[in-house]
């Protein structure tokens, strides 16, 4: 079995340890998508938490905190009431020189379209009244941006994005749930150039009909990602996480996954730190709730082909 068999083996395992419950019992409560840092000895989360459509959707993107990676104390939290959205999907939490960005998915009402705004603030506590800036905004007739994985290298920083397309508006856009990863740039982390389109659905396998990255790793000379898939739009909201890789972090191929049958696995962050490298995900309960789980793997990941 190879590194990347034994990744998804454990990202299936019914027994891996809970951060965060979901906010209720039963189907369409989650805890979830979530965006973890290791920074100056902190181990950092953001994720949203969902109640069912009918009781409000996407409420709120959490921030909090922990010395250990399993315990989190929150230290701030954002909601849709803010942003005047219908929804919230997930965040991305970075470290900035002079404080902290939060990236934060937005649904428009009464349509499938999405915009991506970034909140800046010089402490974590203060995100939630913080300057904000869309950098994705989209186009309600034909593109919609959401579930942003964002990464500094240096002076530079890139962005792996999940792109809807819109046909139009409303529930009559019958293909609104389709999802291909797109690869973007920045000087400055708020004006952003679209390189590449990173990951596409593979026709005809488990993802024909979305493919959207959760994390990447470089891992030597390659690139590697983690990402959602699914076949069907019937799977919407029960997506599965397969692996991929790349020479460069602009084009990557599917070559292992998916996670087993009959559970939700999803938006996989990783965050390095000394002592390995420690994965949360989203994961679907008995119950019908999905909540957010963690697990160390005591090396860099690096699950490679070779």
């Amino acid at each position: 079995m190879s590194e990347a068999d034994d990744l998804l083996a454990l990202l299936a395992e019914p027994d891996a340890d809970v951060v965060i419950e979901p906010p209720g019992s039963g189907t369409g409560y989650w805890a979830g998508a979530p965006s973890a840092v290791w920074h100056d000895g902190t181990f950092y989360l953001a994720y949203r938490l969902r109640r069912p459509v009918s009781e409000g959707r996407g409420y709120a993107n959490v921030v909090a905190r922990s010395a250990d990676g399993v315990e989190f104390e929150t230290v701030a939290t954002v909601t849709s009431d803010q942003f005047d959205c219908a929804s919230l999907e997930r965040p991305a939490l970075v470290p900035l020189d002079d404080g902290w960005r939060l990236y934060v998915s937005c649904s428009t009402r009464n349509s499938k379209h999405w915009w991506i705004e970034a909140i800046d603030a010089p402490d974590l506590a203060d995100l939630a009244g913080g300057e904000r800036t869309v950098v994705l905004a989209g186009d309600e007739q034909s593109t919609a941006w959401k579930d942003p994985v964002v990464r500094r290298s240096g002076p530079g920083w890139q962005m792996w994005a999940c792109r809807h397309p819109l046909a139009g508006r409303g529930d009559d856009d019958g293909e609104a749930d389709r999802m291909t990863s797109v690869y973007l740039t920045s000087d400055d982390g708020i004006s952003w150039t679209e390189q590449s389109t990173a990951l596409e659905p593979t026709p005809g396998t488990w993802d024909a009909r979305g493919a959207r990255i959760t994390s990447v790793v470089r891992s030597g000379t390659e690139w590697v990602a983690l990402y959602d898939g699914r076949e069907t739009a019937e799977q919407n909201w029960f997506e599965r996480t397969g692996v991929a890789q790349g020479s460069s972090p602009e084009s990557f191929t599917a070559f292992a996954g998916p996670t087993g049958d009959g559970r939700t696995v999803r938006y996989v962050s990783l965050a390095e730190s000394p002592s390995g490298t420690r994965l949360y995900w989203e994961a679907s309960r008995s119950d019908g709730a999905n909540d957010l789980r963690t697990a160390n793997v005591p090396r860099p990941l690096s699950p490679s082909q070779s």
